[in-house]
């Protein structure tokens, strides 16, 4: 039989390991764990029934990422604060009610408290320089601290299903906040929290024969399925939703949003909602997607933390970077048209094909923008100008030279530093941006 994880480091065998997982339904911290002090680098105890951490944590000198996810922890703890390496805490699903100041360490560059019962931030938290990245989904927040307007290399915030009435002003002056998710808050129509009903048609679960799983994410699954429509049998894809809150938001928001943005040639089409499932599941049925496209890139890493990972030899002409992001534009364009903002626009979730053609997917992180108040409407969408500009960024920089295609490149390069300003008032709306890229010449 093979030992498992704990057995070997009680033997001594995991000597010099820098990655350390343990989930064996562990009620203390285990002490072995500090015989790899010199080394370890990311510890994940997440899945067990720990309400606490030592004292002497501070040991593990060398510790930048610690997973505590789903145990029974009722306080962020405050000994994470000492400890003079950790950038990165994930403490999602637990029942933490309090976040102590001392309890955020200096280099904090992503915090993950999503799932949990905080009701309050410390003032600490915009001392936090560093901070790239805050997951507070699934909280009982209603505001933020207003120290949080130091926070300015903060790129993405996640705050859907809390209890927000208004957001927080200081978030449209942030220089680089650039992914920003808020449905299922009490923000009501004007602050764009709320979630109407859009007519669609009604497929019944026996009219659909699923096959093989085609992919599986924090909302749902997606299934490759046939659809027995009048027409015939129709290939399709049928994405079942968990029903679970995930580190974005509630999926339940994602399938109202997918349903909202109605019909454009770079999203994928939704030809109607499932009907009568035997366990109640929601689902939606979605044109199948041809094989011959591929995420245009990775998620981010530990390490790149809001940017995304490209292929190492992922390399793009100057008019395939023009009609990328031309493609992405006007997808987004039309989403902030029916009043959404897309919450997570990532080259990872960019499909894209070898003729350049693009569909812009994953409406996890959707939001739903004001109808009455075009001021905060035009403000949240500039937020998300400044993810396009990172896109672009990221497209440039694996752009290859063409002498002909000079002028396409500066037109680019001027577009993304104009989406990247970091006044975001100053940055153009995505119509102007469709605007300036479809006169530019391919």
């Amino acid at each position: 039989m093979l030992m498992n994880t704990l057995e070997k480091l009680r033997a001594g065998q995991l000597a010099g390991c820098r990655h350390l997982k343990l989930t064996c339904g562990l009620k203390t911290f285990p002490r072995e764990v500090f015989a790899l002090a010199d080394t370890l680098e990311i510890l994940d105890l997440s899945g067990n029934e720990l309400s606490a951490l030592p004292d002497d944590l501070p040991r593990l000198n060398r510790l930048r990422i610690l997973f505590c996810s789903a145990n029974r922890f009722t306080e962020l703890p405050a000994v994470l604060g000492k400890c003079p390496q950790l950038s990165m805490i994930g403490f999602r699903a637990n029942r933490i009610g309090s976040v102590p100041a001392a309890a955020l360490p200096a280099n904090l560059r992503w915090l993950i408290l999503s799932d949990n019962r905080v009701e309050e931030l410390p003032a600490g938290l915009g001392r936090c320089a560093q901070l790239q990245k805050l997951m507070l989904a699934g909280n009982r927040l209603s505001d933020l601290p207003p120290e949080m307007a130091a926070c300015t290399r903060l790129e993405l915030l996640r705050i859907a299903a809390n209890r927000f009435s208004t957001l927080p002003e200081f978030l449209f002056s942030l220089p680089r906040l650039a992914w920003l998710a808020y449905a299922g808050n009490p923000l009501g129509e004007e602050g764009g929290g709320a979630v109407n009903e859009v007519p669609i048609a009604s497929i019944a679960w026996d009219e659909v024969k699923l096959s093989g799983k085609l992919g599986e994410g924090a909302s749902g699954v997606i299934h490759e399925a046939q659809w027995q429509s009048g027409t015939g049998a129709l290939p399709v894809a049928v994405k079942l939703f968990k029903g679970t809150l995930t580190s974005d938001g509630l999926p339940h928001h994602e399938m109202h949003a997918c349903i909202r943005a109605g019909a454009h040639p770079q999203l994928i089409p939704v030809l109607g909602r499932i009907d009568s499932h035997p366990e109640n599941l929601d689902g939606l049925v979605m044109a199948l997607i041809d094989r011959g496209f591929a995420n245009l890139a990775g998620p981010p890493s530990f390490e790149s933390c809001t940017r995304d990972v490209y292929a190492g030899d992922a390399r793009f002409s100057p008019q395939a970077v023009r009609y990328i992001a031309l493609g992405v534009a006007s997808a987004v364009r039309h989403l902030h048209a029916q009043g959404i903002l897309h919450g997570d626009l990532y080259a990872h979730n960019i499909l894209y094909a070898t003729d350049g053609e693009v569909l812009l997917g994953d409406f996890g992180a959707a939001s739903f923008l004001p109808r009455r108040d075009r001021a905060l409407a035009d403000a949240l969408q500039r937020i998300e100008v400044r993810a396009f500009a990172c896109l672009l960024e990221e497209l440039l920089e694996r752009c290859t030279p063409v002498v002909d295609a000079e002028t396409i490149t500066k037109t680019l390069s001027a577009l993304q530093a104009a989406c990247a300003r970091e006044t975001p008032a100053e940055r153009p709306l995505f119509a102007e941006i469709e605007q300036r890229l479809s006169v530019l010449n391919p």
